[in-house]
Order: C-alpha cells, then structure tokens, then sequence
C-alpha cells in the first residue's frame, strides 16, 4: 500500500505551526543549518527485505500480521517507509530467501517507488531445500572441497541475480568456525576461506565490491573464521582493491571499541559499509539507538572525520544498511525508529566543531575535547531532521502518521494475520 500526497500534507499541516518554531530556533543557534539539511536529504539507509517481517529467537516467534509474503510486498513495505521517511530509498535482498523469478519486473516496481538496490546478500549459513551437500560444519572453510564449491557457485549467482537488478555490491558473512577446541584446524580453515574467497572475487564484475563481515561469535561459540575487523582486514587485504571490510554493530565483544576501529578501516582505505543495530549483551539486533546512542554518535564522527578526509561522498561513497531483528515491535515502526536514530547520530556529528577539537586534542585539552563533543551530542536536532523530511515531500512525524492511518491494520486487513515474510 502507499499513501496519497494528501495525506501526508494533511498530516504535515497539523504538525507545521509547532515545527516551524522548533526549527527557528534550532536553526538560529547552529551553524550551516542549510548544509546539514542537504547532506540529511542526499543520505540513505537500505532497508534488508528479511527485516520487514517478525523476527524470533531459539525459543519462539511470534507473528505481528500482516507481514509480506512475497518479494513485491516486500518493496512495497520499503517503498511505504521511504514515503514516510524520504530516507530509506534503498533495498538489500537475501538470496535465496527472495529471489526476483522477474528481475525486470522487480526493478521496475522498485523503480516506481524511487527504491534502487543496495549490497546482495548471499546465504551459506542454512542448508536450503533440495541442496546436495550440507552447511552443519562450514561452508567456506569446509574441509570437503564439493562443500566449499557449492558455496562458491552460490555467491557467484547472487552476483549474477544483482547485476540483473542494478546492484554493484556483494556482502558475505560467515558462519564457519568451531564449537569445540580441536574441532578445526585454524590456518587450514583460514585458507580454505581464502581460497573460496578468491574464486568469488574472481566473477566480480568490474564495477563491483565485495563486503567481507566478521562477527566474534554465533552460532559457533570456540572461534569464528571471520572473527573480528583484522581478520576481515586480512581477507580485504589479500583479495585486492575491490574488496572491503563490513562492520556490523553488534558482531563485536561486549565494551569493543567501534569507534576506533571505523576510525583504522577508514585510514587504510578498507571501510565498505554498515550493518547499523544496536545491542546490550551480544548480537541482539535492537532497535538502532535504543541501548547506546552515544556510542553511534560516536562512530559517526568517526565516519564523518575520516571520509571528510579521504574527500568520499557521504551518501555513496559507503554502503549504509539496517540490519536488526523485530521479535516483538512492529518491524515497520522499528526500522523507522533506527532510520531517524541513524539521521540523527549523523547530523550530530556533522555538528562537532572539528577545528576546535583538533586544537584541543594538540593541546592535550581532555576537558576541552570532551565539551566540544557532547555539546554537538546534546543539541537536539531532531527540528533539522523534520525540516529535511518537509522539504523532501515525508512526514514531519513518520511513525505518528504510521499510527494516524493504522497502516499495520490496513496491512492485516489485506494479507491476514498469519502471514510469514520469507527467510524467517
């Protein structure tokens, strides 16, 4: 479903009076107000079609209704929160869970809502239906090379799928590891994913990158092939220039610093992309911001600073993905939640006055360093934000007009209440 332009209008017009003097103000005590809208509107986040249904844990899943049970509602969905929002204008498809039979027909209906198509995803972590030989002890790094090349030819046709549908990017993440010492045989599993890795990037066309994702443990808990940044950094390395390191929020140890490691990736030209959540205890794919807002500011200042001086251009020079798990939220309300929390880290750190910080860090002024930064974090910027949805034609309150049109009861109404998004 979409909305029609009145009612957005509508919506905007009861809101206007009390945003105009929010706006009024904040703009009038903040530099470049105008520049941060520009970059707040060239700024997109792709939605992950497994995102837009329920998700679950090991103990259950419990089905809000209405979810899309096709890859075309799917982008309807996407397309509904870029009408709200203005900033969710891309989409990044797991295969095999959504394989376009069409790939014409899906980009033309993505087309239709402005939506282009962000990194592939490929999936070695489950077996799938019908498939030969079995994922349980690896795919990659399998010590069965028929394994290891099943896995292969799999990444190639997601490839193939995405050059149909106009992406120039692939993301893998890994499974592989071990669950018991002795199980597995390090440097031997480390190879053997090289190896693989190398016949990948081999098929990449020549536009194209490949994301190499690393995350410190699950489902295997004694090691992970791809286990942290320097073990992606050394695949990056080693693949060559069209490969790049992807940093998922949660697929850290508790209390790692994200910031600084986004900070090294950038300095050595290995950063490619984001996997933006947000977590208390592991992988916990919450809703982006929920848990440790400073921290994303953080890391944003950290992405602004360090492709300001590469001179990359913050809306594509990155790739920029929610990846989170909606066990008991609206999946819609959530990704709306976590795309404004996304904004609003990054309007905050376009904010920080980096002269001044660059002086204080010279003049070991800790205090004075610490003060440049919260005061950035703690000017709320959330008028500036509204401002660029405005202007960009979305609501001044995307999930309180969400709400307004009881769209998730319009969606039940149309698909049922038992319906399950794919790959779930």
């Amino acid at each position: 479903m979409i909305l029609n332009k009145s009612q957005i209008d509508a919506h905007n017009e009861k809101g206007l009076a009390k945003h105009k003097k929010g706006f009024d103000y904040v703009s009038g005590i903040i530099p470049d107000a105008e520049g941060i809208i520009k970059k707040l509107t060239d700024f997109q986040v792709a939605i992950p079609s497994w995102a837009l249904g329920s998700g679950g844990t090991r103990f259950g899943r419990f089905s809000g209704g209405g979810e899309p049970s096709t890859l075309e509602e799917k982008i309807e969905d996407i397309g509904l929160l870029h009408q709200l929002n203005r900033s969710s204008g891309a989409v990044s498809l797991h295969i095999p869970w959504d394989i376009p039979t069409d790939a014409k027909a899906i980009k033309n209906l993505a087309a239709d809502f402005d939506l282009k198509f962000d990194a592939m995803n490929s999936n070695t972590f489950q077996d799938q239906k019908d498939q030969k030989l079995s994922y349980k002890f690896g795919s990659m790094q399998h010590v069965d090379k028929g394994v290891r090349q099943q896995a292969v030819d799999h990444n190639i046709e997601v490839i193939k799928y995405g050059q149909e549908l106009g992406s120039t990017s692939l993301t893998v993440w890994l499974a592989d590891g071990s669950s018991f010492p002795g199980q597995l045989n390090f440097r031997n599993a480390f190879n053997n994913t090289l190896e693989s890795l190398q016949s990948i990037y081999s098929a990449l066309p020549d536009d194209w990158k490949i994301f190499v994702e690393y995350k410190a443990f699950e489902p295997n808990f004694y090691s992970t092939t791809v286990g942290d940044w320097g073990q992606s950094l050394l695949y990056a390395n080693k693949l060559g220039e069209k490969a790049y390191t992807l940093v998922d929020l949660g697929h850290h140890l508790p209390n790692a610093n994200i910031e600084q490691i986004v900070s090294l990736l950038l300095n050595e030209k290995k950063l490619g992309g984001f996997h933006f959540n947000d977590s208390k205890y592991g992988d916990d794919d919450l809703t982006v911001g929920s848990i440790k807002p400073y921290q994303l500011f953080l890391i944003f200042k950290e992405l602004v600073e360090g492709m300001d001086a590469r001179g990359l251009n913050h809306a594509t020079d990155l790739g920029w993905m929610i990846d989170a798990s909606h066990n008991i939220k609206d999946p819609l309300e959530d990704l709306l939640q976590s795309v404004e929390a996304i904004n609003l880290a990054y309007a905050q750190a376009l904010l920080v006055d980096s002269k001044g910080l660059n002086e204080a860090q010279l003049n070991n002024d800790v205090a004075g360093a610490q003060e440049i930064l919260q005061d950035a974090y703690r000017t709320d910027l959330r008028p500036v934000l509204a401002e660029a949805r405005l202007r960009a034609g979305a609501a001044l309150s995307p999930l309180q007009l969400f709400r307004e049109e009881k769209i998730r009861q319009q969606l039940i109404g149309k698909r049922g209440e038992k319906t399950v998004a794919t790959g779930l």
